[in-house]
Formats: C-alpha cells, sequence, structure tokens
C-alpha cells in the first residue's frame, strides 16, 4: 500500500467533465506506487506556480550514450536542501525501441508492465514523438536493471538528444490495402545500419526517420520527419466495377458528386453519361452503374488518395508501388514549422538492393548533416540556410520539377489571441 495522496485541487479539476484524464491514470498507479503519489504532489505545485521544477543531468546504462532522459527534482525544502517529494526526485525516462510497425503481443505487453512496476512508476506512453516506448519515471539506481530486464526480451534502447531518432513506421503492409511498399522492412533496414548514431549521439542536433504507407501518411511524416519515406505509385490507378457498382448501390449520387468528384483537387475525375468505359494511356475508368461511369485523368493525379479513401476497392492504388523520399521537415524551432521537401520523387523499395540504396542516401544525407549543420539546427533549417540547390549538389541529384519548395508550412497553427482579435474586429465595426 503506497503512501497517503497528497491534495491534489488543481489536478482534480482536470478529471471533470466526460473525457479521459491523466490525472486518474496516475492517481491509480499511485494507489501502489509512492513516486507516482510523490509526482501528483510535484505536479500540483507546478499548477500552483506556473512553474515547471524537473533539470536535466546525466544517467545513462552501460555501453550507451544516449536512450535515458535524465530528470532531477528542483523542488526542494529551503532550510534542510532535501526534496519536498523525495519519491519523485528522480524521475528518468527509458526510451525503448518499439517494433517495426508496432506491433506486439499481448504477453509481451503484460511483460513491459511487469518490469515498469517493478523498477519504475508504472507510468509508460506508447508512443513518443520520435515512436519510442516512454517508460517514465524511475530513479537511477533502477535505470540499468530495468533496461537489462527489458533488453532480455529483446528490446533496445532508442534515441535522445543530438543522434538518430528511434524512428516509426505504420502498420502498413500488415494490416493496410492502401500500403505501397513494405514499410516495417525499410524501417528495420534504415534503423541497423544508424544504431552507433542513435547510442552515441554526435551530431549537432536530432535526426528523425518516419515510414509511412501510402500518401496518406499516417505517420505525419512531412510534418515531423527530417527524413521522410512515402509510399506513392507512378502508374494508373486501378479500378473494379462490381465494387463501383456496389458502392453507387449503397451510396448514390448525391454522395458521389459531392463526396467524391467536387473534393478531387485537381478536378481530375470526371462522370460520364455512357456505361461504356474506354481507358486511354493515362486515364481509368470504371461503370458505377447501366448508364453511368467515371474517368480519372492520372495525369492530373496528385496522389491525395481522397477518392480511394472514400471508394476503398472501387478504386485502389496503381501496381507501379514505390516511395517518394522527402528531406526536412520539422516543427516549430528556429524558423517555424516547415513541410518536407521531394529530394526523390520515386524509387523502388521491393528487394534488399532497393532498401540498400535508400540507406546509403540517408548515410550521405546524415554524414551532410554532420558536416555542414550549425549547433541545434535541423536538417530543415540548413537546407533553408545553404540553398536547396547546394544540398542537392552534395546528394549528386540533378534538380526536378517535382522538388516543390512551397507552401512548405505546417497546417497547424496556433490560436493564441484569435478571440481577442476578433473581439477588437467587432469593436471597430460597431465604432
Amino acid at each position: 500500500m503506497a503512501k497517503k495522496l497528497h491534495d491534489t485541487p488543481n489536478l482534480d479539476e482536470l478529471e471533470k467533465g466526460p473525457w479521459p484524464s491523466f490525472v486518474t491514470g496516475i492517481k491509480r498507479l499511485a494507489q501502489n506506487n509512492d513516486m507516482s503519489v510523490d509526482l501528483l504532489g510535484q505536479l500540483e505545485t507546478s499548477y500552483k506556480t506556473k512553474k515547471g521544477y524537473w533539470k536535466g543531468g546525466t544517467v545513462g546504462v552501460f555501453g550507451y550514450g544516449g536512450g535515458v532522459i535524465p530528470r532531477f527534482t528542483e523542488l526542494k525544502d529551503e532550510k534542510t536542501g532535501e526534496p519536498i517529494f523525495p519519491d519523485a526526485a528522480e524521475f528518468h525516462t527509458l526510451r525503448i525501441q518499439p517494433p517495426a510497425g508496432m506491433h506486439y503481443t499481448t504477453d509481451v505487453l503484460r511483460k513491459m508492465c511487469d518490469v515498469w512496476e517493478r523498477h519504475g512508476s508504472g507510468l509508460i506512453a506508447f508512443h513518443g514523438q520520435s515512436g519510442d516506448i516512454m517508460f517514465q519515471g524511475a530513479d537511477t539506481s533502477s535505470v540499468q536493471s530495468a533496461f537489462d530486464e527489458l533488453n532480455e526480451m529483446g528490446f533496445d534502447l532508442g534515441g535522445a538528444g543530438p543522434a538518430v531518432r528511434t524512428s516509426m513506421s505504420c502498420v502498413g503492409a500488415a494490416r493496410c490495402e492502401q500500403s505501397c511498399y513494405d514499410e516495417a522492412s525499410a524501417h528495420r533496414e534504415v534503423l541497423n545500419n544508424f544504431l552507433d548514431d542513435m547510442h552515441r549521439p554526435s551530431l549537432p542536433y536530432k535526426f528523425k526517420f518516419k515510414f509511412s504507407g501510402c500518401p496518406n501518411d499516417c505517420m505525419n511524416s512531412i510534418q515531423r520527419a527530417d527524413m521522410a519515406v512515402i509510399g506513392t505509385w507512378r502508374d494508373n490507378m486501378r479500378t473494379d466495377e462490381k465494387m463501383a457498382k456496389a458502392w453507387m448501390a449503397k451510396h448514390g449520387m448525391d454522395e458521389l458528386v459531392n463526396d467524391v468528384i467536387a473534393r478531387c483537387p485537381t478536378k481530375a475525375i470526371t462522370l460520364k453519361q455512357t456505361a461504356k468505359v474506354t481507358k486511354g494511356a493515362n486515364i481509368s475508368a470504371v461503370a458505377i452503374n447501366d448508364t453511368q461511369s467515371l474517368e480519372i485523368d492520372n495525369k492530373d493525379c496528385v496522389r491525395c488518395m481522397h477518392c480511394i479513401n472514400v471508394m476503398t476497392g472501387a478504386l485502389a492504388t496503381g501496381n507501379d508501388r514505390g516511395a517518394t523520399v522527402l528531406v526536412g521537415g520539422k516543427r516549430t524551432l528556429k524558423i517555424g514549422d516547415l513541410f518536407g521537401t521531394v529530394i526523390i520523387p520515386f524509387m523502388k523499395l521491393d528487394t534488399e538492393e532497393d532498401r540498400e540504396k535508400l540507406v546509403d542516401f540517408a548515410q550521405r544525407t546524415i554524414d551532410f548533416f554532420a558536416e555542414n549543420a550549425l549547433e541545434h539546427e535541423r536538417t530543415g533549417e540548413m537546407i533553408e540556410r545553404i540553398g536547396l540547390v547546394n544540398f542537392l549538389e552534395a546528394m549528386e541529384i540533378d534538380v526536378d520539377a517535382s522538388m516543390i519548395n512551397h507552401p512548405r508550412t505546417n497546417p497547424y497553427v496556433r490560436t493564441d489571441g484569435w478571440d481577442e482579435e476578433v473581439a477588437k474586429i467587432q469593436a471597430k465595426k460597431q465604432a
């Protein structure tokens, strides 16, 4: 039985309302874990004072330079210098690499939970922004023993600090019919070649890989990855007449026009008043009933995936599948959000030889980043500073029209102050 919970009136407010609360989860852990009890106490203090009390330091396991995020409390008694919440005075996080595609068995998940209940707070996050399993909350003396048990299960530390990060890949070919390449194999091939850069930080700043199997980009790789590998195809979209007619019978003309044809960003889809399908060099066509058909001009298709997502099966990705490689995506730091820029418009990833070409390009990119980036500068910021042409020249890649430089800004924007601006505008109108 853990010690008594601290009074947490501010945190209690976060448990009100219809949505699940992280506070409820930590309180559940605190029933049998003193570290979680004191974590709640320190967090309540932060909510009262509007100040954070964690500082970094140096904590690791034998043979590794990264993978552990150290956290020591600064919340101490002014007279004695002792931590006010001693059981959470050290609250380190172990970053553990997940399996590619994030496939787990329930047995493995149970074992992970058991390890962290023995050695840490019991608090686990699946997954961090870099893809890691975040085992949050351990004191210094428990870090090595916790890692040893996880390592015995076959898991390794991920990246932290100015290093190659763990990477993420979608469930992809294992379960998704939109997949355009074997994401798990590409993920594993790349990461296995950069383990040393992950375990021993030596770069100007972090470098992230993310693998999405199709242009839906479920990993948000274009927005978050220094190198994004996004599945695509370069031949005509496939069609299935039987499934197209079944879809049409269920959903009707209004939905077809309003939710498929009208939403095509390049107006590449046309409704034809004939059931006779004539396919040209760049045309995909399919009869939707006895009198009408859909025609898709593939040369205008930008692979947004919307029509395929709505009419899955009736419309499908092409057969000549591979991936587009983009470089430079990131969230806000020095020069704001950046989308990745297309560097390799299309490459096959079917064979081990194909994946070796991807590894070679990744190696050259990281080497160039290590030599030319400023401290605390991401790859996208480096390219903005030195120019895309110089980067392409170093990579020995010819300029291509697909290498779009703008728009590259992230669509997720902050709304701070919007209400105040609206109020000012309304006041001016009334005046």
